[in-house]
């Protein structure tokens, strides 16, 4: 029997826990009613990640030992930035440990944590939470979704006007 397995550009069903190693999870949708539904490439996750589906077989269940290079990389410090108070949005309320999503320019969103707060400035980290961690990647592929292929395939045919 030749078992489909998974390939870049496959849209999955998918079952996945994240979470420092020997820690509790960052998040995780097992316990969850329902499977979340991945196309690779997307951006949904994080191509890193990505890479270790590929080649999986649909029903396995595997978990990832990975080393921060492996996952979400170092962190880097030119990610860490002072921002004005006037650049925030007015009466965004703040605590320091806080993740907050900011508006990007091009209209996508960046997580930053709040490491300090002052009455003009205030100190966010942009790097990813799991930044500097070794993470334990837990997956299950429950189905690979059939591919649609450019064709006419399930279309009706076109109607022909008679002359």
């Amino acid at each position: 029997m030749n078992t489909r397995t998974v390939a870049p550009g496959d849209t999955l069903q998918l079952r996945y826990a994240l979470r420092p190693r020997g820690g509790d999870d960052v998040v995780s949708n097992f316990g969850d009613a329902e499977a979340d539904f991945v196309t690779l490439g997307d951006g949904t996750l994080a191509p890193a990640l990505e890479e270790w589906l590929i080649d999986l077989v649909p029903g396995e269940r595997h978990v990832f030992l990975l080393e921060p290079w492996q996952a979400f990389g170092e962190s880097r410090p030119d990610l860490v930035q002072v921002l004005p108070r006037s650049d925030l949005p007015p009466g965004l309320e703040l605590m320091v440990d806080q993740l907050v999503e900011f508006a990007m320019p091009n209209g996508q969103t960046l997580a930053g944590h709040i490491l300090e707060i002052r009455d003009d400035t205030v100190k966010v980290d942009f790097n990813h939470p799991l930044a500097d961690l070794s993470i334990e990647f837990e997956v299950e592929v429950e189905r690979i979704l059939p591919t649609r292929e450019p064709s006419s395939q399930g279309m009706p045919a076109p109607k022909r006007e008679q002359a």
